[in-house]
């Protein structure tokens, strides 16, 4: 594999970063593999543009956050650096290390993160030694809530770099919902409740949260259906401006999707809180009427989680601010959201 700067004299990546055989690669370039995003020749994002134009201006806007984007690769360096260009989101109730970090995982190994500077805001540069040369499966998770415009990998110019082992379960599971779907408030992004599904069950992802603007339009319930995915699944009730939006969005948004996927497996959930106040009580019951109504109507294949027992490891402390969950509150998630596909035997 060569080095970016023999391709692109002028794509050289000037580093700071001081290791002797410090060698960058650009990860869209082979053996390298990225999932959960794409890029368009500007930036990664998670929809194409026209699509995400259709939907709605905070949809367009949103989908330039890399929530569930992942570069993954083998490789016998003994560190591995990266070399980020975006833009970084900053929030005072989200670690840094979560909106605008990578970190960086052998296999289902956690073994550290690139940790974003407190002042610059356009992109940063980190290293992780690992301490030995042995191959080692890599996957390297994006931000949730930052744009990514390139990102270069480094490694030992002498180490071997190989294409990633694929997924067992190759057709990606599809979520869809708020903000917490997009990984707010998690300390770091392999955290989130959606990558502990792609560890547990070695399946591919694609993360459709948008922060404040999930909303069920048709034109995202037609883009949805027409994914080649494994299973789907959907919770975007914090976002739903009422109970009248829920009710009248809810049902057809699963009804779009089920049309062109006659067998998929769809697991809807209410949103994660563990005490309910009556409105939220009766957006719950809108929620679990589409399930009732698909199985009356014969469907064997969706189901249904309270968003309650998604807070079973948790209780009521799970999140940051009583609704966006803490990494505990993520934990709590994927605990109860993996056993249930599990159980099921969904994947």
């Amino acid at each position: 594999m060569r080095d970016i700067s023999e391709i692109d004299k002028n794509l050289k990546v000037e580093t700071t970063i001081q290791k002797d055989g410090l060698k960058f690669y650009d990860i869209k370039e082979q053996p390298f593999k990225v999932y959960g995003v794409f890029h368009d020749g500007e930036r990664y994002r998670r929809m194409p543009d026209d699509v995400a134009k259709s939907v709605s201006d905070a949809i367009h806007y949103g989908v330039k956050y890399t929530a569930g984007g992942r570069v993954r690769f083998r490789t016998n360096s003994s560190f591995v650096a990266i070399h980020y260009k975006g833009e970084m989101g900053k929030m005072p109730h989200f670690a840094f290390t979560g909106s605008c970090g990578f970190d960086l995982y052998f296999g289902n190994t956690y073994v550290g993160s690139f940790v974003p500077p407190m002042g610059n805001n356009k992109g940063y540069e980190s290293l992780i030694d690992l301490g030995d040369s042995e191959m080692k499966e890599v996957t390297i998770n994006f931000p949730t809530y930052s744009f990514v415009e390139e990102l270069y990998i480094g490694l030992d110019e002498n180490a071997h770099i190989e294409a990633p082992t694929p997924y067992k379960v190759e057709k990606p599971v599809v979520f869809y919902g708020s903000s917490i779907t997009q990984g707010g408030c998690s300390s770091r992004p392999g955290s989130c409740y959606e990558p502990y599904i792609t560890r547990r069950f070695d399946c591919d992802h694609i993360n459709l949260g948008f922060s404040g603007s999930a909303r069920a339009e048709d034109e995202m319930a037609e883009y949805i259906a027409g994914l080649d995915m494994s299973l789907f699944v959907y919770d975007y009730d914090h976002n739903s401006p009422s109970i009248e939006h829920l009710t009248a969005t809810h049902e057809r948004m699963f009804k779009i999707i089920r049309e062109k996927n006659p067998d998929l497996p769809i697991i809807m959930m209410s949103r994660p809180k563990y005490y309910l106040d009556s409105t939220e009580e009766k957006r719950l019951e809108i929620i679990k009427k589409t399930y009732e109504n698909a199985k009356a109507a014969g469907d064997k294949n969706v189901y249904f989680i309270d968003g309650r027992d998604l807070c079973k490891l948790c209780g009521n402390e799970g999140t940051v601010d009583n609704c966006h969950p803490t990494d505990f509150g993520f934990a709590s998630m994927a605990q109860t959201l993996g056993d249930f596909i599990e159980e099921n035997g969904l994947l």
